[in-house]
């Protein structure tokens, strides 16, 4: 596999709390150069960022970000000022709580809730891997399919742990065959993309791959 070809499957990412317009510019030039799938970026740059790439990148952000406890109501309005703004993708964290409290009915109405909203938008479920045991990963991952979403995501990046072989491999086992894998957090490297997407991840979110070939990378960063 070339690394156009992992590039292709990139949501180039830019989440920190401390970043800057002139930062969002950077990753938006960088991904159209590599021709990623994506920017992935907070919604306060969404309206900024779709006039600034022109057309030439698709516009990815985070919605109940990053510990999914917003409500619903929330969440549905954040989604569809995203989308107003001119969003093409909505990454959303499912709630942790309601998962632990095993209210699966709830979790998939948010969801169904959201794609409502966005449509023929791509819609992404964080479940956020490191915080869930072994069954709940696997449940969630029969939630989602349930709700008929395009993907299920790893990892925020800003909790615990970022995507692991285990779980991508674990989640490729439980999902249905028309819900995508989305690996985050941590990719740190081209052999661990190559090997993320063998295991059957489809898209994966990071910055460090572009900071490679830059060799700006510091090993800090999504």
């Amino acid at each position: 596999m070339t690394r156009e070809d992992i590039f292709k499957t990139v949501d180039h990412t830019l989440l920190a709390q401390t970043a800057t317009w002139e930062e969002i510019k950077e990753i938006c030039d960088d991904a159209i150069k590599y021709q990623t799938a994506s920017v992935c970026i907070p919604a306060s740059y969404v309206k900024r960022a779709k006039d600034y790439v022109d057309g030439k990148m698709a516009i990815c952000t985070v919605i109940g970000f990053p510990n999914g406890y917003s409500t619903s109501a929330v969440k549905e309005y954040e989604t569809k000022d995203a989308l107003l703004n001119g969003a093409d993708e909505i990454d959303m964290v499912i709630n942790l709580g309601d998962v632990k409290d095993k209210h699966f009915d709830k979790i998939k109405g948010e969801i169904a809730l959201l794609k409502s909203a966005c449509g023929d938008k791509v819609l992404k479920v964080i479940i956020e891997t490191c915080l869930l045991t072994e069954e709940e990963k696997i449940k969630a991952c029969e939630i989602v399919t349930n709700a008929g979403v395009e993907f299920i995501k790893t990892s925020t990046g800003f909790s615990t742990a970022g995507a692991t072989f285990d779980d991508v491999a674990l989640m490729k086992e439980h999902v249905g065959e028309n819900v995508k894998i989305k690996a985050a957090g941590g990719i740190s490297s081209f052999d661990d993309a190559e090997k993320f997407i063998s295991l059957g991840a489809s898209r994966l979110g990071t910055s460090r791959l572009i900071k490679i070939m830059k060799n700006t990378d510091n090993g800090a960063g999504y």
